[in-house]
């Protein structure tokens, strides 16, 4: 579920070295060139990178503040290893340390990195123990980690320090989650939603993590908790979309809601009874829906707490 988090040259064994020293000994160094090494030649090999290699900057010349966004563009365009190349030449040229840092630690994570960019996100928060970002990233390695008590202390800290960022509290609320404390995890995801209605349906930027790691069982019971915060604020769309992903998902969203004092006055509306019927057929494989839903008589009022 959280969150929460959401988000470039040619292989230089300097630059490789560089990186590594940061991180820290020489296991993880071994283990990464292989890595390093492996990624560059898959990304240089696909057929984007010609046009996009005529237009980076000379590493040699440009100034932090290009190489950078150099950096940022080839992560957006899918060529991470070649933009960690670039985020390390930006603060060789001097660019902004605890920034580099952090998105080089995001951009490990995302090619599976998880210990080398849980040591950069380290690196950034004793830099800088004020940067609510590294906080908040070094809680989404913990939480990937399944050290979900840490996460959510790490991520109380980066909210502690921006309550205004709606990932950060989605990523608290994600932990909540995965530790089962509903009512908490709930709380966080109203205040997320609150601050930014559409944090479900966009990603993050490459400055933060937002991804939510759960398994499909976990992701299905995460899109009813959502339906129910959705309830509660009277966005009817909002939450038969979210009973709907849960439905489809194999959760028994109609035995939760027979007990559920927010949802429990929906559990025999046409509408709600469709959707299971259509996810039921969905994941039998069987297409046919019942009727359009244009035909279903309105829901009734919000039940609210």
């Amino acid at each position: 579920m959280g969150l929460p988090v959401r988000l470039v040259h040619p292989p230089s064994l300097p630059v490789l070295l560089l990186c590594c020293a940061l991180v820290a000994g020489t296991a993880l160094y071994a283990q990464s060139i292989h890595t390093h090494e492996t990624g560059l030649q898959i990304e240089h090999a696909d057929p984007q990178w010609q046009s996009i290699q005529e237009h980076l900057p000379n590493p040699a010349t440009a100034s932090a503040e290009q190489l950078e966004t150099a950096a940022d563009v080839l992560r957006a365009r899918r060529f991470p290893e070649t933009a960690l190349d670039f985020y390390t030449h930006a603060m060789k040229r001097g660019g902004d340390e605890a920034t580099l840092l952090n998105k080089i630690g995001v951009t490990q994570l995302e090619v599976g990195n998880q210990r080398i960019a849980e040591e950069f996100f380290r690196r950034v928060v004793r830099l800088k123990k004020k940067d609510a970002d590294a906080w908040n990233n070094l809680g989404a390695v913990e939480y990937l980690q399944g050290e979900n008590g840490r996460a959510i202390s790490d991520y109380k800290k980066a909210i502690k320090l921006n309550k205004k960022s709606a990932a950060f509290h989605s990523n608290l609320g994600t932990a909540y989650f995965q530790t089962k404390d509903f009512d908490r995890a709930r709380k966080e995801f109203q205040i997320a939603l609150k601050l930014d209605p559409e944090l479900m349906t966009h990603r993050g930027g490459p400055g933060g993590i937002t991804k939510r790691m759960l398994s499909p069982q976990d992701h299905a019971r995460f899109c009813y908790e959502l339906a129910r915060i959705y309830a509660q604020d009277g966005d009817i769309a909002g939450m038969l979309h979210y009973l709907t992903t849960a439905s489809e998902g194999g959760f028994d969203i109609l035995h939760q809601m027979e007990h559920d004092p927010v949802l429990k006055s929906f559990r025999k509306d046409p509408r709600v009874l469709l959707l299971v019927q259509n996810a039921n057929a969905l994941r039998n494989r069987r297409l046919g829906l019942a009727v359009s839903q244009a035909d279903v008589p309105p829901l009734p009022a919000v039940a609210r707490q």
